[in-house]
């Protein structure tokens, strides 16, 4: 028996980090909402009680250091799943880009497992198992479009943005997350406007989205990858309305409505990255049917 799951990716709207925490941990505030640029996480049972990974993307891991071989290793010890499953992972979202691709992978493992294996879990449920796989697993269970708070598991659910064009493009470079926290001052930086953008969001103001894009991660990262910069001028030189890093970078993002712009922009940045992507804002949520 075999079951297909997509993984869409995630972008930032807005994200804040308001102090580390006691557990190590930091305390952050993100606006996330999934994108249609989508890994396959195809789940195959089998007769032998072990889990495989399967990829034919050199930068995925195929044992535990991969995150949809955790997930599928957490149901099967809390519920004592005596199965097997080779988990086939068609890579399409880019790798340690800052738009939870591997979270998005062990997010549709555990909803794809769920369903596979029986066990009859809730979305509530998958998310807060996904928590302890990993910060951004909890939103990537439910997607659609969230406030994130605490270390990013406790997920409050918000209306889909306006409708709109993603461009996104990521420089062939990586970024250490680890790092970009490390040398992050919350107390030198400009906050972004959570709350304005939930107001955004709820009034489906798009202009007001606009104006209230920010990550306080972005001044780090710019500093570190000159070319992530770059990226960014690039795109507002083409015309896009907003533009961001997403997470610890180093994908930048612009948004636009109109198609013959989101065509300018892509076709510009082809000459600046290879990874360039033209995607819509999902907006809504995962279903477990």
């Amino acid at each position: 028996m075999k079951l297909l799951v997509k993984a869409p990716a995630k972008i930032n709207l807005a994200l804040d980090v308001l102090h580390k925490r006691s557990d190590g941990y930091h305390e952050v505030e993100m606006i996330m909402t999934t994108i249609d640029l989508a890994d396959r996480v195809e789940l195959t049972l089998l007769n032998q009680d072990k889990i495989h990974i399967l990829s034919h993307n050199r930068y995925v891991p195929d044992d535990q250091r991969n995150l949809a071989f955790q997930a599928a290793q957490l149901l099967k010890d809390r519920f004592n799943v005596k199965k097997g499953v080779l988990i086939s992972i068609e890579k399409t979202i880019p790798v340690a880009a800052g738009l939870a691709g591997g979270s998005s992978d062990a997010a549709a493992t555990l909803r794809g497992l769920n369903k596979l294996w029986g066990l009859g879990l809730t979305l509530d449920e998958l998310a807060e198992l996904g928590s302890e796989i990993g910060s951004d697993v909890s939103f990537c269970v439910y997607g659609g479009t969230a406030l994130a708070t605490g270390r990013g598991e406790l997920i409050t659910e918000l209306p889909a943005p306006p409708t709109c064009w993603v461009i996104l493009a990521k420089p062939f470079i990586g970024v250490s997350t680890a790092e970009v926290y490390r040398r992050l001052d919350v107390n030198q930086t400009n906050h972004p406007d959570i709350g304005g953008m939930i107001e955004a969001i709820h009034n489906h103001d798009y202009s007001l989205v606009c104006s209230n894009v920010g990550n306080v991660l972005e001044d780090v990262t710019l500093h570190l990858h000159p070319e992530v910069a770059q990226i960014k001028e690039q795109m507002r030189r083409f015309g896009a309305d907003a533009v961001l890093m997403s997470g610890s970078g180093p994908t930048v993002f612009g948004i636009v409505q109109h198609d013959s712009r989101m065509h300018r922009i892509y076709n510009g940045l082809r000459g600046f990255c290879d990874q360039v992507f033209a995607v819509r804002m999902l907006g809504e949520r995962h279903s477990l049917d």
